[in-house]
């Protein structure tokens, strides 16, 4: 089974990570490929930054299918061009924060979120609404960190992550926690020792999704809206997806 973890933003060492966490809790057998756009924002932290990231997110998947890949992965937990994605490809597609909720339901009537920034907190929010997950979510709780700093600031950036769950174990009234970023794949164990709660990471739990959906044989219906796109002319910088179905 090969799985092709795409993380839709151009940081390199964030790609790695992301990887390293996939590959850990795949199963023997499971081929990780771990891979980043060469074009785009170096952090995702609005919606901008998630426009953008889309075109490159949909260029790897296209690359990905030339590789004849079983399942695809988008690491970010804004889940940018998810539905198009899956118009380009049989195999199964699966965002982070769509992953992450789904697990959390399973183990806990209500989590809480942590992520990097307010803002893009609010679009977790979004995402809950969109999925039919708002009603199982506490509270969206921002550590106010830079998604860079997870990568550059160490255990300082760890340290308020950990801050943060804690607020929410002792405030919220949950049973679990959702991290809010790809770029925390790495922390789970240390934030769930810290924390004393169930912490369902998204890249992890995509994996064990994307791995359970291939063995099944069930992948994206091309009945309906996400059957591949018609085919048409693009222009411009945009040409050579005239041929993209």
């Amino acid at each position: 089974m090969k799985i092709r973890v795409i993380n839709p933003n151009t940081t390199a060492s964030m790609t790695e990570k992301i990887g390293e966490a996939a590959s850990r809790i795949a199963a023997p057998g499971t081929q990780i490929i771990a891979s980043n756009p060469h074009s785009g924002p170096v952090s995702i932290e609005c919606h901008f930054d998630e426009a953008i990231s889309a075109v490159g997110v949909l260029e790897e998947v296209r690359a990905g299918e030339l590789e004849q890949t079983d399942a695809y992965i988008l690491a970010c937990f804004g889940d940018p061009g998810l539905l198009a994605a899956r118009e380009l490809t049989r195999a199964p597609v699966i965002g982070i924060a769509e992953a992450a909720f789904h697990m959390a339901t399973l183990i806990s009537t209500r989590f809480s979120i942590v992520t990097t920034l307010g803002r893009t907190g609010i679009i977790a929010e979004h995402l809950l609404q969109s999925y039919g997950f708002a009603h199982h979510c506490r509270r969206v709780r921002a550590a106010e960190i830079p998604v860079l700093d997870l990568e550059s600031s160490g255990d300082q950036a760890l340290d308020r992550i950990i801050d943060e769950c804690l607020r929410a174990k002792a405030e919220d009234n949950i049973g679990a926690i959702v991290l809010g970023c790809g770029g925390m794949a790495d922390l789970t164990a240390q934030i769930r020792d810290a924390v004393g709660l169930p912490i369902i990471e998204g890249v992890t739990a995509a994996v064990k999704l994307a791995e359970s959906l291939v063995s099944l044989g069930l992948g994206t219906s091309k009945h309906g809206d996400l059957d591949f796109p018609r085919a048409k002319t693009f222009t411009g910088q945009f040409n050579h997806l005239s041929s993209a179905n």
